[in-house]
């Protein structure tokens, strides 16, 4: 890839290597989907690399992002996170993952968190086809409703702009300029409208 590249990554090989191979790349596993969420969620404020640079950190501090697990969590693992140094010690933040855990498995019973999120574009990615940085909005009406769901849902931490980054970087939303080498690749990865991948795998269309 060259020059074309989206201008936003700059040149920092970590954020590089983000957008070549992860950013925009639809996603459908439900416990993935989950994990992209809550890492928007703590980027709030901050900026995405270094969300990037500790990922790893809180992919430990978390027990690799298993919602069923987390789910359990009290104040002695908020406490224990807001201890590491591997992760952003944001006391809120920690608690919405927890709560966010459990808003998880109450959508899985109900028809499914990945069907529920990929509702929000028709099943499919959306393909804006922008030309330049201009023209990319802060936050479409898809974002903005999603965010309205997801915390009536019980979710925290998901304003609308948060939800548009997390659905440019599942794919629900291919924002990869035109310009961009990455924009038609991501733009073939596209799954049929409605086809979903539920937490043990299997594939599921969510009901109408």
């Amino acid at each position: 890839m060259t020059e074309a590249r989206c201008p936003w990554c700059g040149t920092d090989p970590l954020y590089v290597a983000y957008h070549d191979d992860e950013w925009g790349v639809p996603q459908h596993d439900p416990r993935a989907l989950w994990e992209m969420l809550t890492l928007e969620a703590f980027q709030a404020g901050l900026a995405w690399i270094t969300i990037l640079r500790k990922r790893e950190g809180f992919r430990r501090a978390f027990a690799g992002f298993q919602p069923g697990v987390i789910a359990e969590w009290g104040e002695a693992e908020v406490a224990r996170c807001l201890g590491d140094p591997g992760i952003v010690r944001h006391r809120g933040k920690i608690e919405a993952t927890l709560d966010g855990a459990r808003a998880f498995l109450a959508l899985e019973a109900d028809g499914g968190f990945a069907p529920f999120v990929w509702s929000f574009v028709g099943g499919a990615p959306l393909q804006p086809r922008r030309a330049t940085m201009a023209e990319v909005p802060a936050v479409t009406p898809e974002a903005a409703a999603l965010s309205r769901a997801l915390k009536g849902r019980g979710f925290r931490f998901c304003g609308p702009t948060i939800a548009q980054a997390f659905m440019q970087a599942a794919g629900l939303l291919n924002d990869h300029l035109v310009t961009c080498p990455r924009h038609d690749a991501v733009a073939r990865m596209a799954l049929p409208a409605g086809a979903a991948v539920g937490i043990f795998g299997r594939s599921i269309t969510r009901k109408p």
